[in-house]
């Protein structure tokens, strides 16, 4: 996690900047170290860099020393609210590449209003762990090329999975469908670490604008009720209007909002 920088403390001059592993740095003053800096490739190719720093010296010889060493572009993500973190990110030349807000979803039926949400006429929803997963990467697989082939995979929000090269399902169990009589129209994903996220909604492009993704999310949302969470989470990129409207017309609430920077 980045640490925004301090104004005072350290004079430029002496902070030294060693590398000490492969896209691992260190910033230090007199032999103590007063910064680390890391670089990390996602699963979606893009390298991610993060430092953490408490004075502004050493995050400025941090982020020199990294932009100069790394292959460009390089990206990095900070909490909107941190002004001084972001402030220092523009000093090392990055910009505003997009703004993604976290919502909380209530989970409650009668919050959401989407207790009485049913699938369209011959469309079934297929709960988590029941999916077929051949049809489930088949599905995925065609979602994932319609949005490569229109806005592009890295408007979406950012996966931080690791997962096998090429394999975009990570794991079928936490994917519930909504399925056809032979293939599936559309998938949602619900990852449970420390709080349910909703990491995923999507539908094939043929089967949109008929009440299919709001279908999945009352029946994950409904799931997630019946184990007992109040809330689940999830990620929206800022102009990503049909998602914004499906979130907030279940009563989400945007939290916070991060931004993704880039050099």
């Amino acid at each position: 996690m980045d640490t925004k920088p301090s104004t005072s403390g350290l004079s430029e001059n002496a902070v030294m900047i060693t590398r000490v592993a492969d896209r691992q740095w260190h910033a230090l003053d007199d032999d103590v170290v007063v910064g680390r800096g890391y670089a990390k490739h996602r699963p979606d190719g893009r390298l991610f860099v993060s430092i953490d720093a408490w004075h502004d010296a050493a995050f400025d010889r941090l982020a020199e020393a990294m932009s100069a060493a790394l292959p460009a572009p390089l990206y990095t993500v900070v909490d909107e609210a941190d002004v001084e973190l972001t402030a220092g990110w523009q000093r090392a030349g990055f910009t505003i590449r997009r703004r993604e807000w976290e919502y909380a979803v209530p989970t409650d039926p009668r919050v959401t209003g989407l207790d009485e949400v049913l699938p369209p006429p011959g469309v079934t929803i297929v709960p988590a762990g029941q999916a077929d997963e051949g049809l489930l990467r088949a599905v995925d697989r065609a979602i994932r090329d319609q949005v490569e082939a229109t806005i592009g995979w890295q408007s979406m929000p950012a996966e931080v999975i690791p997962r096998p090269e090429n394999d975009t399902i990570v794991d079928p169990s936490k994917y519930a469908v909504a399925a056809a009589s032979d293939h599936y129209l559309g998938l949602i994903r619900v990852v449970t670490v420390k709080r349910p996220r909703i990491g995923l909604v999507a539908v094939r492009a043929g089967e949109q604008r008929r009440g299919i993704a709001r279908s999945l999310l009352a029946h994950a949302l409904g799931t997630l009720h019946n184990s007992g969470f109040a809330e689940a989470w999830t990620e929206v990129h800022e102009s990503n209007r049909p998602a914004t409207a499906l979130f907030e017309g279940a009563g989400a609430r945007p939290m916070s909002s991060n931004l993704e920077l880039v050099r």
